[in-house]
């Protein structure tokens, strides 16, 4: 049994896909970009501020299935550039606890949706 998780908090999905599914106690949730929740305009002005909005959008995402940074247990981030992994982690670094971080995979791409420079995807675990 699942039940897809949406909240106005985050940017509504821009494909054919929903926010986060909720199956059993585990959260998967969909990658978020760097979109603001009520302007839909991209947060680009630099990478910690894009960085910043991808994880304000994933805490929404956790608060809407009732979760929070705690319960996430692995994480995949996907940028543009690895030159800007430092001012990322830095960024994403604030949001964890050092002694409870999740387990997580850094990936450089060739592109990402709406050619931003960062997408976060998140599993966690009530």
């Amino acid at each position: 049994m699942k039940k897809i998780i949406t909240t106005t908090k985050a940017p509504a999905p821009i494909g054919s896909y929903n926010q986060a599914i909720l199956s059993g106690n585990t959260l998967y949730t969909s990658g978020q970009i760097a979109l603001h929740p009520e302007t839909g305009e991209l947060v680009l002005d630099n990478i910690k501020s894009e960085t910043t909005q991808v994880m304000e959008n994933m805490k929404a995402v956790l608060e809407a299935a009732n979760m929070t940074f705690d319960n996430v247990v692995k994480t995949s981030i996907f940028i543009s550039d690895m030159n800007n992994f430092s001012q990322i982690n830095e960024v994403y670094s604030n949001y964890f606890d050092d002694a409870n971080a999740p387990a997580r995979e850094t990936v450089e791409v060739a592109n990402l949706p709406k050619y931003v420079n960062v997408e976060i995807s998140m599993i966690a675990v009530k």
